[in-house]
């Protein structure tokens, strides 16, 4: 999915440029194009974005005038010919700066980092919600965290086992690990259990549903680490 984005720039070959470089990018889906901030601001107030390419010094407002008028900040790209407004680039936590002309290497770095802090901020809020959708015959299923007994990997594709159904995933182990909360932990290169589930433990297995499940010895360490043992 690309991220929405709108161009807020008052010079216009420094305009031009960026616009041609958002609408070549893939990532990226261009909402709109605003030579003043004020225009811009008219804009923000009916529709929501992803991203704003924000220059600083402009008639009437700065880039950081908008900002503050926001009731909310998207992710925000600063572009200026001058580099004094780093500091206040942090202090209203932008993702990046980029100082004009900007070239294609250093824009297509900007938009990788903004890629990488949208999607983490993606992550962090689902994790924080306590559950995850999936996909089956053409919908999502929502499958709370608690729900969710273990999972096992099968090649390509993973199994979300709960105590009602088991759901196949085309995904890896890696990134379902990244997707769960802090209550589950990999026991094994094919298996990540729910802490709250296990049943009892043996030297190198744990129950669950019934269910033998493997502890590999790299990781029963941590396993124990994570257990309230008397």
């Amino acid at each position: 999915m690309a991220l929405t984005c709108i161009i807020v720039e008052d010079e216009l070959m420094a305009r031009k440029s960026l616009q041609r470089l958002c609408e070549n990018h893939g990532s990226l889906d261009l909402m709109g194009v605003f030579d003043n901030p004020t225009e811009a601001l008219s804009f923000l107030a009916e529709h929501s974005v992803d991203l704003i390419w924000l220059d600083v010094e402009m008639p009437d407002l700065t880039g950081f005038d908008l900002l503050e008028k926001l009731p909310s900040i998207p992710l925000v790209v600063l572009t200026t010919s001058k580099t004094e407004y780093a500091f206040d680039a942090f202090q209203y936590q932008v993702t990046d700066y980029i100082k004009k002309p900007i070239t294609m290497p250093r824009f297509n770095l900007a938009v990788e980092k903004v890629l990488e802090v949208y999607h983490r901020s993606k992550l962090a809020s689902a994790t924080e919600r306590q559950e995850i959708y999936v996909k089956s015959e053409g919908r999502y299923i929502r499958i709370p965290f608690d729900a969710i007994a273990y999972v096992e990997n099968i090649g390509d594709y993973v199994k979300i086992h709960t105590d009602k159904q088991t759901h196949i995933v085309y995904t890896t182990m890696k990134y379902l690990e990244e997707k769960l909360g802090s209550q589950f932990l990999r026991v094994h290169r094919s298996y990540i259990v729910h802490l709250d589930r296990i049943v009892d433990i043996e030297e190198n297995t744990l129950v669950i549903n019934n269910k033998v499940i493997p502890i590999s010895r790299a990781n029963k360490p941590e396993l124990m680490s994570r257990l309230n043992l008397l």
